[in-house]
């Protein structure tokens, strides 16, 4: 029946949750930044690089892992460039040998392009460094890290602000405008956030928060649907 309260009242919850989710599909885009950080990245030595899920603080690779640290801007984790250099573990840790009550990491120092360099600032001559890392059986990657390469500079909350004086201030600020996507025939990553670059427990951007509030928006607007007919 045309009357019915109940219809009534699932027309009005079914029309007000999709122009919320209209609303919020429609503003994304202009939500959207990027950040500009240190990201965190991890391989067995000798396949591909992973993105991190975790710091480098609390990260705990074995002898003959990989571990890569680049500076980039990006909008979000399945942006982020990798490294430029392979994590070989051979090829990094040739030569040194094993000891007892030691592991063997390979680490990767990729400090970016120019386009990735904060204003006023340039990445170093020479955009890569790499070590290989021989550290007691229980270090973390941020050990390993401050075996090949210092100073270390960190914030308040224990994030990766900057390796050898690069950059010289500021600690993965959000920039107005990210660069594009990486270069075609670059894979995105798990956009699973580290904390190199945000605390754990943070999203992955504004997207994230979008698609989570829409869905609630649904869920109630379902719920309160199903309460009308019932009283119906």
């Amino acid at each position: 029946m045309a009357g019915d309260p109940g219809r009534r009242a699932a027309r009005v919850v079914a029309g007000a949750a999709t122009g919320v989710v209209l609303t919020l599909a429609v503003a994304a885009p202009a939500q959207a930044a990027g950040y500009r950080y240190w990201s965190f990245w991890e391989s067995d030595g000798g396949g591909k690089w992973t993105y991190a899920t975790q710091g480098p603080a609390t990260a705990r690779p074995g002898d003959g892992d990989a571990i890569g640290f680049r500076f980039a801007l990006s909008n979000d984790t399945s942006d982020s460039s990798r490294p430029s250099a392979a994590p070989s573990f051979t090829t990094i840790c040739a030569g040194v040998e094993e000891k007892a009550d030691t592991k063997r990491i390979a680490v990767v120092v990729d400090y970016g392009d120019a386009d990735d360099a904060p204003p006023g600032e340039s990445p170093p001559a020479q955009r890569l460094k790499v070590g290989c890392a021989q550290v007691r059986e229980s270090a973390t990657g941020a050990e390993a890290l401050a075996a090949v390469v210092k100073p270390l500079r960190y914030d308040s909350a224990a994030l990766l602000c900057g390796i050898a004086g690069y950059p010289a201030k500021g600690c993965g600020e959000q920039v107005a405008e990210a660069k594009p996507s990486s270069p075609a025939g670059t894979p995105t990553t798990d956009p699973t956030p580290s904390a190199a670059h945000k605390a754990d427990g943070d999203d992955g951007g504004p997207s994230a928060g979008i698609v989570v509030g829409g869905a609630a928006v649904l869920a109630l607007g379902g719920a309160a649907v199903w309460k009308a007919r019932r009283r119906a």
